[in-house]
């Protein structure tokens, strides 16, 4: 749900899906899979060269997917590298696209160990440090709470996209700057 704060217009989710929109502007032969993840992970998109289905299934994507909430980068990871031909020669790359809040497994440590297997993970920081409200429902005044009443605030951890990066043998790019980013791609 973290990716529905508005500190980057419209929402995190509706930027995220315009710069992999434009990513697949810039597809050229290549093949595309899409995994979507909060608590667990799951193959939304097997690999492909069909880039009109990878728009129609990236369209469909939305935080309500996953019943289990949190964000299991590192499982995110994993099942995108299982969806590789390991034996082939083409250049493999993974790109997370997260506000890096990581609450259930170690990314780090997953991002390495796809590197070793010539894999090159990328991160993309969707959100701001000053982070924004969560809102409940299509709520812009009700938002999400804690048990004591305060209103939880969703922050870009921009150190965990970084790390992410770094542990992949990639490179970070934090901002909302899509067209930018998918030119750094």
């Amino acid at each position: 749900k973290s990716m529905l704060a508005e500190d980057i217009q419209p929402n995190r989710l509706a930027k995220a899906k315009r710069l992999i929109n434009r990513t697949i502007d810039d597809l050229h032969g290549d093949r595309i899979g899409i995994v979507v993840f909060a608590g667990e992970a799951f193959v939304q998109l097997p690999i492909t060269s069909d880039y009109r289905a990878a728009r129609l299934f990236l369209n469909t994507v939305e935080t309500d997917f996953i019943s289990t909430q949190g964000t299991a980068i590192g499982q995110a990871i994993e099942l995108a590298n299982q969806s590789f031909d390991l034996e082939s020669p083409a250049k493999k790359a993974i790109i997370v696209i997260t506000d890096g809040e990581n609450h259930e497994d170690d990314a780090i440590a997953t991002a390495e160990m796809i590197a070793d297997n010539d894999v090159k993970v990328y991160a993309v920081g969707m959100g701001t440090e000053r982070g924004a409200p969560l809102p409940v429902g299509n709520s812009k005044t009700n938002f999400k709470r804690d048990k004591d009443g305060n209103i939880v605030v969703s922050k870009l951890n921009v150190e965990m996209v970084n790390e992410i990066a770094d542990a992949g043998n990639g490179k970070a790019y934090i901002g909302s700057d899509v067209n930018g980013i998918v030119k750094k791609l």
